[in-house]
């Protein structure tokens, strides 16, 4: 600034307007610190005269200096990051105590700069740890003492939660107890709100034991608390506070209190808790129940999937639950118990034996059916009691007839009977038969007991025969939740809670799904074809886009039997809802069977037809699933039913799709020539010919020469048989009258003369003859 009107030096020119009188000089010198330090970072002693400049600068009494100085903060420690080696501790001595210091700052933009500048420091990793230990945190802790200023405080939490996630886990359990108290602050629902939306992040840092131990108790009180903001934000975090706990603290603690947030009077509490049900109900899932189990690496394999693609990977060891009982695992399920035990446990309801006849269940011997056939007909009641009479007349007889007196023993044991006529639970059930058996001395007692239950029954029955079945049991995940997350697709919920909770179901439902195991399918079943004809395109769409993922998790036969209907009707959907199983058609396909896999070789042209010719993304999708899918079927199938789609993207109106085309017809050339199948590739290669290489467009021409060129660089065909049919309609286009033809002729024969070099080829290229000498 004004150089050559005096005789100070740079430095000397520096000092005067950074402490001039007039403000606007004082903005520019801080605006302009980091050219400043570039100029000077030859020298270390003018570099360090510059710092200390700043550093007095940093005490400029207008808040707009201060703010142009903080703003340049994050510039000028990425400068000094990079010279290191000339400056190690220049950012620390000098420009980590101004932002600190501001943190404190009377003025908000100042303050708020500094809030700012800190967290991109930190979320590039220019603050080392010492100086967040030694300088930033306690001044953070000196901000939130409960005397500080309110609007101090309120910002130090803030910048607190916000650090939380990127500090050490003994940097935060140094937070950990002023974080407790702030939870509780009676006084400024700011604070509590603050510390409610980052509760999962302590959580997650400081780990289970401290969680149950310190955190847990400050969540229930936040759940609660009297303002809905705060719970609502409770339930935003809920699924990362779970996964800091333990299974028994989950399913007993957090379940209940999840449930009163699902209740809650606040309809936008209501809707943040359902939500995060799924994500919630995720953090129930454990190898025994998900099909999955975890390697050694981390990473997760298919317990037991059952595909023609492969060899099926079972662990070798039964999982554990997480009460601690031993499960039998999918396969042990599926191919019956080989043992000398003959006892087995009857599925629970209708759905889970079909779930379990689904798994092929290996046929068994005559011996075995004939003892099947023997059990049928032996009926062990029989044979160690007289059998009962007969009662179907007293049945009929019941509708007229009063009640007799009885004693009040029988009154107290009827009771128990007509009770357990409700859907009862297990240990209601066992309450009756252990009524009944101990009166099976007393054979009028036991025939009154079995009169009246059974014509409650029929009652009962009679009532309930037009209601849907009772709720499906499973014994994954706490079944209020269960009941809680099937209740979103009712129609009164979107009324009541959230327009969108359909596609909220949707979109969780392959989680819930991976959580509850394929042996509980039968749970989600008609919630997943609820929502697959919902009049929402948006839960179809959601649900087209992931049902590639609930296939992984279902295995091939529930697939073929549930999932493949639902997929077809995504076929004929609108182009919103068909792009989701088209950008995933290869990953659905190849779980299939190959009888069932090879349906779809009809219904591939059908992803040529849209609502909008314009969608040329849609195409574009179309042929990068085709090169995927190419291997899941026979190089007959590929050249009858893929090759003219192939040929008509190629076409296409819009570059991109026909870029992408091009390399879909060199893998089909290639698969060809791969699978032995010369014939066929030979009558491609000469309809490439007649296609493009005699294309009266350009571009046809142009994308001749292309498809030469790759198909040298993938080798996708003899070199013999490309310098025989391919060859002499390349050297053709060298005199095409298009300069963009002739570009990517030489580009190919560039491409392609060390290959045919190698090969035993030689050319002879003249301007008006092209010949090939071998």
């Amino acid at each position: 600034m004004d150089a050559g009107q005096d005789n100070l030096t740079p430095l000397g020119r520096l000092e005067k307007y950074a402490f001039s009188e007039n403000v606007f000089n004082r903005q520019i010198v801080a605006r302009g610190l980091l050219d400043v330090l570039r100029e000077f970072s030859d020298n270390e002693n003018d570099f360090i005269s510059v710092m200390e400049t700043v550093a007095r600068m940093s005490e400029d009494g207008e808040p707009t200096v201060r703010a142009e100085l903080m703003e340049q903060v994050p510039n000028i420690a990425m400068f000094l990051h990079e010279s290191q080696p000339n400056f190690p501790a220049a950012f620390s001595r000098y420009l980590v105590p101004i932002v600190v210091h501001y943190l404190t700052d009377p003025n908000n933009q100042v303050r708020k700069t500094s809030q700012a500048a800190l967290l991109v420091l930190l979320e590039q990793g220019l603050i080392c740890k010492g100086d967040m230990e030694t300088k930033v945190c306690p001044v953070l802790l000196d901000l939130t003492e409960p005397s500080s200023d309110d609007d101090y405080k309120i910002e130090a939490v803030a910048i607190m939660c916000k650090l939380v996630t990127m500090l050490s886990k003994e940097t935060v359990e140094q937070l950990l107890e002023r974080f407790c108290e702030l939870c509780s602050d009676a006084r400024l629902f700011q604070v509590r709100k603050v510390c409610a939306a980052n509760f999962g992040e302590f959580c997650s840092i400081v780990g289970r034991d401290a969680t149950e131990k310190l955190l847990m108790s400050k969540f229930f009180d936040l759940c609660s608390d009297s303002l809905w903001g705060i719970r609502k934000a409770c339930a935003d975090c809920f699924m990362i506070v779970s996964n800091s706990t333990s299974p028994e603290v989950r399913r007993t603690k957090l379940s209940p209190l999840f449930s009163s947030l699902i209740s809650d009077q606040s309809r936008w509490v209501r809707q943040a808790a359902f939500q995060s049900l799924g994500r919630f109900i995720s953090t129930f899932a454990n190898p025994s129940s998900t099909g999955l189990y975890f390697k050694e690496d981390g990473t997760n394999s298919p317990l037991c999937i059952e595909s023609s693609n492969g060899p099926t990977v079972r662990p070798s060891h039964t999982p554990i639950n997480q009460d601690g009982r031993s499960t039998p695992s999918l396969e042990s399920m599926s191919r019956g118990n080989s043992g000398s035990d003959s006892t087995h446990t009857p599925p629970q309801n209708q759905h889970e034996g079909q779930a379990l006849n689904n798994n092929n269940l290996p046929p068994t011997n005559n011996k075995n059916k004939e003892t099947e056939q023997t059990d049928q007909n032996f009926n062990s009641f029989l044979y160690w009691r007289p059998p009962l009479v007969d009662i179907s007349q007293e049945l009929e007889m019941l509708k007229d007839q009063g009640p007799r007196t009885r004693t009040e023993g029988e009154k107290e044991e009827e009771e128990v009977v007509v009770s357990s006529l409700d859907p009862a639970t297990c240990s209601q059930i066992q309450k009756v038969l252990d009524c009944l058996q101990s009166h099976m001395d007393d054979p009028d007692l036991l025939l009154s007991l079995l009169l009246r239950a059974a014509a409650m029954a029929m009652i009962v029955t009679s009532l309930n025969h037009s209601c849907p079945p009772p709720s499906l049991l499973q014994n994954v995940i706490p079944q209020q939740l269960l009941d809680q997350y099937l209740s979103m697709t009712d129609p009164a919920q979107a009324q009541t809670v959230d327009t969108e909770i359909a596609k909220h179901c949707a979109f969780s439902l392959p989680g819930v799904a991976l959580t509850l195991g394929r042996q509980n399918w039968h749970c989600l079943k008609d919630t997943y074809e609820t929502l697959a004809t919902d009049v929402q395109w948006k839960v179809r769409r959601t649900l087209a886009f992931s049902i590639h993922d609930l296939a992984l998790i279902l295995g091939d036969q529930l697939t073929a039997a549930d999932l493949v209907p639902i997929f077809n009707g995504f076929l004929k959907d609108l182009d919103e809802v068909r792009i989701g199983v088209l950008k995933h058609l290869y990953d659905f396909l190849k779980l299939l069977h190959a009888e069932n896999r090879r349906e779809y070789l009809y219904q591939l042209q059908e992803f040529m037809v849209t609502d909008n010719s314009r969608n040329w993304r849609f195409r574009y999708q179309l042929a990068e699933q085709l090169i995927l899918i190419m291997e899941l079927y026979s190089h007959d199938d590929v050249y009858n039913y893929l090759r003219q789609i192939a040929l008509t993207l190629c076409s296409d109106k819009v570059s991109e799709v026909r870029w992408i085309s091009y390399q879909l017809v060199v893998e089909i050339l290639q698969k060809m020539y791969a699978c032995g199948a010369h014939e066929l590739g030979l009558n491609f290669s000469n309809e490439l010919i007649a296609r493009f290489c005699h294309c009266p467009k350009w571009v046809g021409r142009q994308a001749f020469a292309f498809i030469c060129q790759a198909i040298v660089e993938e080798d996708c065909m003899p070199m013999d048989q490309f310098a025989q049919h391919l060859l002499p309609s390349l050297l053709s286009l060298s005199l095409d009258p298009v300069a963009n033809v002739r570009v990517l002729v030489a580009k190919a024969l560039r491409q392609s003369t060390p290959f045919l070099f190698r090969a035993g080829f030689y050319l002879n290229v003249t301007t008006h003859q092209h010949d090939i000498v071998y």
